[in-house]
């Protein structure tokens, strides 16, 4: 009985646990759609705004858009089998009308389906032709009136969506502890948007804007899973995914390529703006001009810019572990400082001083100091984020008199995030490589005396940024 009432226990204290779990980190399942929703206007994005709130234009420019296509070809990914359906909407020429119309810089006319309008017009024709005779005479002066002429462009709007690029980022992480577990998923894809401006006077490509967006999907998964006792298991798991809708993405990338055209195209003289506008405009086009100065983007939305520059000084505190000839190694702290030279934006040589203690238990403690020359690879030096790698040599000296010093080699890796400019908060992992035997005062089996090592640190960066 008490054997059953301990393991009730347990069972009840998991579970809380599970359902907290899932209450606080998958809040869309308390509210879970499960009930009938009305329809609404479609969504908007963060251009639709700047769109319709750009300043009046001093005159409105015809324009035509026969197509608006996508142009990749391309179907939607699937991991498990062929899948026919498109990964791009098929209805693109209206969400550029559409943006067009919201900018009301254009005056758009149909062109899409111009047959259905002129089949339209000669319907309406035959149809007055046909019934005149048989109308008063006022019916048939009103009825032998001419239809106005179509409207016609002096600007076509050609382009498409050009490439659907899956997977260009993927990534996740997760845990499991005694059958107790969650993970995180995510993969980024991405759509680019090309938008051209054709005279039709001569044919002349006016301007072309280039714009891309990125389609964020994320997932977010919790599992239990236990054996109560040999016969009984509990298992239970919750989870959510979220997919940013591609239809967004597309309507946010052909908005954002309307936007720069009106932008651009009033720095060239194309159109322009009210007069009683103009300072409000000059803004816009000032903010434009500072996001041109820094348009490196690369493909994962990171703007690419030097972060670091020529010189830093570091700081770290350090946790050393002696794989030596002794058993029951201790992990003792220590602390290096040092500076850095950077011969390129991805290569930097560092020197730098340590001091630390090494300790089996009961066996050896002995204080060292430590002097060492290091390359050092950054993987990604315009990111916040970045991986690094370094190796090197070094001298080992103990801190008693009259010691002699050791030569070793390091290696070691590991990643640096800069929160503020010029300051990197670093995590690394290092292993000393011994040339020698007897950093333990004892020299026994073929094996050389290593050092493990792994830290946090503060690098602080000064001096001129590599621009390339």
């Amino acid at each position: 009985m008490y054997k059953l009432t301990c393991n009730l226990t347990k069972i009840h204290f998991l579970l809380s646990i599970l359902l907290l779990y899932v209450f606080n980190s998958c809040s869309a399942l308390i509210n879970a759609p499960t009930d009938k929703e009305q329809s609404t206007l479609g969504e908007v994005t963060p251009y639709t705004q700047k769109l319709k709130l750009l300043p009046s234009p001093k005159e409105k420019v015809v324009v035509a858009v026969y197509k608006f296509k996508d142009q990749t070809g391309q179907y939607k990914p699937s991991e498990f089998n062929a899948n026919w359906s498109t990964a791009i909407p098929q209805g693109t020429t209206s969400i550029l009308l559409k943006a067009l119309e919201d900018s009301k810089w254009f005056t758009t006319i149909e062109r899409e389906n111009i047959s259905d309008l002129l089949n339209e017009r000669q319907i309406i024709k035959s149809t007055r032709q046909e019934y005149a005779s048989f109308q008063s005479a006022e019916d048939q002066k009103i009825a032998n009136q001419i239809l106005p002429p179509l409207l016609f462009a002096g600007i076509i709007l050609e382009g498409g969506i050009v490439s659907y690029d899956s997977n260009i980022m993927t990534g996740g992480a997760g845990a499991r502890y005694f059958g107790i577990g969650g993970s995180t998923q995510y993969r980024q894809d991405r759509i680019s948007v090309y938008l051209r401006a054709v005279s039709t006077n001569t044919g002349k490509i006016l301007k072309t804007v280039y714009t891309s967006k990125t389609i964020l999907s994320q997932s977010l998964n919790g599992s239990f899973f236990r054996y109560v006792d040999l016969e009984r298991l509990l298992e239970a798991e919750v989870g959510i995914t979220k997919n940013e809708p591609v239809h967004l993405a597309v309507k946010e990338a052909i908005e954002k390529a309307v936007y720069d055209l009106i932008i651009e195209g009033s720095k060239d003289q194309l159109w322009n703006v009210d007069q009683k506008d103009q300072s409000n405009f000059k803004e816009l086009i000032e903010k434009s001009h500072i996001e041109d100065s820094i348009n490196n983007y690369r493909v994962d939305n990171v703007i690419l810019k030097p972060r670091r520059g020529k010189f830093a000084v570091l700081g770290n505190f350090n946790g050393q572990i002696i794989k030596g000839d002794y058993q029951e190694s201790k992990i003792k702290p220590g602390f290096t400082v040092g500076a850095k030279y950077f011969l390129s934006k991805n290569i930097n040589f560092e020197a730098s001083f340590s001091s630390f203690a090494l300790e089996n238990r009961g066996i050896f403690k002995q204080n060292f100091n430590s002097i060492d020359l290091n390359l050092e690879y950054i993987f990604l030096p315009e990111d916040n984020v970045s991986p690094f790698l370094f190796g090197g040599i070094g001298l080992l000296t103990p801190q008693k008199k009259n010691s002699d010093s050791r030569g070793k080699a390091n290696i070691g890796a590991g990643f640096e995030y800069l929160p503020l400019p010029n300051v990197g908060v670093r995590a690394y992992g290092e292993y000393d490589f011994g040339f020698n035997d007897d950093w333990d005062n004892f020299i026994g089996g073929k094996r050389k005396d290593n050092v493990i090592v792994f830290g946090i640190g503060v690098n602080l960066y000064f001096g001129k940024k590599f621009n390339k």
